[in-house]
């Protein structure tokens, strides 16, 4: 191709010839964008801010919009062949309703092509639809439901009655046998056994010819209803077949291009990755399109980096013009076979050397050992890196029974961690983390600073399925969690505030912090939910427990290792 007519080769309007290039390339994983990418998404920020070109609501103005969609932008500088330096830009998914837009590079591939056969299977879905809807609505299904329906809830209420009523007489039975006994004469008492013996029979004999005729007409109304929902599931089944093949079709569109000129399907890819079937949108990210843009026109990947434009999603924790790391289920191991060949930067979290993260100890008897974790240390092995708190303590203490570890704290997080030297001990401290009868304080810079000076931030949380390890607020499957929080001090349009979470659950304080909903500010450094720095900003500083055999209340503290 020739570069100088390529529209998609966007040239730097900055000086950017006292930048240093870099030596490596971006670790696409977790990494601190290049000031060369930061020129370039300067750049592209400036267009989304002044363009007129499309329409979209990014939600970046305080309307209320149920329309609004927040969306992930990517840029990676290149070099082409005459050696000139520029960049490419994308965007992830559908922008303004378009699969291609001037200036960002094309979808690897492009659903919206009207050529593209997959339009017959997706009317042939469209048919199953309509035909579930027709069924669903017809008069006699809804007759047929509305009578089984009415009649549990009437008559199976009615037995239900009858039934405690059953168990309220046999106990009152009982009571009464208890009272007379040893109370009346022996004849009288055996009198009252018979009488009562008769009635539980008859009662008995009642209640079980109601229920036998309860069960008869629920089935006869079950029946009635059986074929409409044997019908719907064989439309469930069929939709379902219709939509794996249309899913299909669709994947084997996706040829990834690697930067030693190979190729490969998404399905090769996911394969080898132990994952059955690729996740919904997966090729569709900004960074595979601007990989597979620039190895197929011969440009050499200088570096790159992503970010959020728009308000945040619902459930993700999205700043507005923050940087982001690619996303782990999608594009882990689409972009580790397009970087084979490039060599890239270290991983941060694997280039911490093992003896600058010094364990301190801070109590420690014949039962516990309570230590001051440092940052970037694991609190158990993960899955490549190894050295981590239980390892250590298992090697210093190998006569400690049990798991030792009775809690976690984030890789991240610096502060307190208790651990028990044997099983009993360990069930008992975990027992009371359980019953959350241990108080913990945590000491956080903040990125900004919030509106309130206290408050108690409640928002339910799970994994990011999609994402792994993030963690996303969700009400529907989410678990509760609860955080109390104060302000300390600001400066510099910095704060430090300190946390005293009542649930215990992944991320909590990091997505409390960070969550639009929440503090709306991320942690200082927190590169998962705001960015990366030299460490994060978040210590574990005091630990108030019930010694697990003296029963005294212990407090344990330890000042945060950073200033505001």
């Amino acid at each position: 191709m020739n570069n100088q007519v390529d529209a998609n080769f966007m040239v730097f309007r900055q000086d950017i010839s006292s930048i240093e290039l870099p030596s490596t390339f971006t670790f696409p994983f977790d990494y601190t964008p290049h000031p060369l990418t930061i020129s370039a998404a300067n750049q592209l920020q400036h267009y989304l801010e002044t363009q007129q070109d499309w329409v979209h609501n990014f939600g970046t103005h305080p309307e209320n919009d149920s329309s609004i969609m927040g969306k992930m932008f990517g840029v990676l500088v290149v070099r082409n062949e005459e050696g000139e330096l520029g960049y490419l830009q994308a965007y992830s998914g559908i922008l303004a309703g378009k699969t291609r837009l001037p200036s960002f590079v094309p979808p690897i591939f492009d659903r919206q092509e009207p050529a593209f056969e997959y339009t017959q299977k997706e009317d042939e879905i469209l048919v199953i639809n309509q035909a579930m809807i027709a069924l669903e609505k017809a008069s006699v299904f809804i007759d047929a439901q509305n009578n089984l329906d009415q009649y549990l809830s009437q008559e199976g209420e009615a037995l239900k009655s009858q039934k405690s009523a059953l168990k309220t007489a046999k106990k009152k039975r009982q009571k009464l046998r208890k009272e007379v006994k040893g109370q009346i004469p022996d004849e009288e008492y055996a009198i009252l056994l018979s009488a009562h013996e008769r009635e539980s029979r008859q009662y008995d004999l009642s209640f079980k010819s109601e229920q036998k005729k309860f069960l008869i007409k629920k089935a006869e109304l079950e029946l009635r209803v059986a074929p409409f929902l044997k019908q719907l599931s064989d439309y469930k089944n069929l939709r379902k077949a219709k939509s794996a093949e249309t899913q299909q079709i669709i994947f084997n569109q996706y040829q990834f291009k690697n930067y030693l000129g190979q190729y490969k399907s998404v399905d090769q890819i996911f394969s080898e990755k132990k994952s059955i079937t690729p996740p919904s949108g997966a090729g569709d990210c900004a960074a595979p399109k601007l990989f597979q843009y620039a190895f197929e026109n011969n440009y050499t990947p200088i570096s790159l980096a992503e970010f959020w434009w728009g308000k945040s999603p619902n459930l993700e924790v999205r700043q507005h013009k923050n940087y982001y790391p690619a996303c782990k289920a999608k594009c882990h191991p689409i972009l580790s076979f397009m970087l084979k060949g490039l060599d890239l930067d270290p991983n941060p979290v694997m280039s911490h050397q093992p003896e600058d993260l010094v364990i301190e100890i801070l109590y420690e008897d014949d039962w516990i050992i309570v230590i001051d974790k440092p940052a970037y240390l694991l609190s158990v092995p993960g899955k490549e890196l190894k050295d981590s708190v239980q390892n250590r303590m298992k090697a210093k203490y190998p006569n400690a029974t049990g798991p030792m570890i009775v809690h976690r704290l984030d890789m991240g997080t610096s502060g307190i961690m208790i651990l028990a030297k044997d099983l009993k001990t360990y069930h008992h401290l975990q027992q009371q983390f359980i019953s959350r009868t241990i108080q913990k304080q945590y000491t956080a810079k903040l990125d900004g600073v919030p509106l309130d000076k206290d408050s108690v931030i409640n928002l339910p949380l799970r994994v990011d399925l999609n994402n792994r390890p993030h963690q996303v607020v969700c009400y529907d499957h989410g678990k509760p969690a609860e955080t109390r929080w104060e302000l300390l001090d600001t400066k510099n349009g910095k704060s430090m505030v300190r946390f005293f979470p009542h649930t215990g659950r992944t991320h909590q304080l990091r997505v409390h912090a960070s969550h639009p909903k929440g503090l709306n500010i991320p942690i200082y450094g927190d590169e998962l939910y705001g960015n990366r720095l030299d460490r994060l900003y978040l210590h574990a500083s005091q630990l108030d427990f019930v010694h697990p055999y003296s029963q005294k209340r212990m407090c344990l503290e330890s000042p945060a290792p950073f200033l505001l």
